[in-house]
């Protein structure tokens, strides 16, 4: 091997190049993945206290699948104070959106016409001296990102009900979403790449 004094500082920055290049690869190819294979389900999205709307250039999205009532999870809560994440299964209401059909602390098995999102990672802190009402669940959706300045449109259908989201779920539960629209008509739609 050479005596240069540059070989191995070279080598270990374009060792880093490489690394930082791959590592970039694979979120976007997660992400792509699941818009590509993943599943459609049509989401309603539900109003935001309007002091949170917009920060900066993304509007804050909240669901009617975020809320799980506490008789929808079967095999119990976790007793004492965890870190939890949750897997809910998704069926096609009449109305055609999915709703919440069964939420888990443990993994539920699959089942003909649902499907089956994953929260996002949460602590869970069990209150002995009332019963859980709901809990709260983020999928990782919450926030859309909007060229500068269109996020009012957004907002505003949001708030009056007209906004819906149809979000791709894979294999594993995470969700992407892939298309936005208001009063059924698409207004954005998300490339792969």
């Amino acid at each position: 091997m050479s005596n240069n004094p540059l070989i191995r500082p070279l080598f270990a920055a374009i060792l880093v190049a490489v690394l930082q290049t791959a590592f970039l690869g694979y979120m976007i190819e997660s992400r792509a993945s699941i818009l590509r294979n993943g599943v459609d389900v049509v989401l309603k999205t539900v109003p935001v206290d309007p002091r949170d709307l917009l920060r900066g250039d993304y509007v804050i999205l909240s669901y009617d699948i975020s809320t799980i009532p506490a008789d929808k999870v079967t095999g119990g809560f976790p007793a004492e104070p965890t870190d939890a994440q949750l897997s809910v299964r998704l069926e096609k209401q009449p109305d055609g959106f999915w709703g919440v059909a069964e939420a888990s602390f443990s993994t539920l098995a699959p089942k003909e016409g649902s499907v089956i999102a994953r929260s996002a990672p949460f602590y869970f802190y069990p209150t002995p001296d009332s019963p859980q009402a709901s809990l709260n669940a983020d999928y990782g959706i919450e926030r859309y990102y909007v060229p500068e300045g269109e996020g009012k449109v957004l907002e505003e259908a949001r708030n009056a009900s007209a906004l819906s989201v149809t979000a791709r779920v894979d294999d594993d539960g995470r969700m992407q979403i892939r298309l936005i629209a208001v009063d059924g008509k698409p207004l954005y739609e998300e490339p792969l790449y």
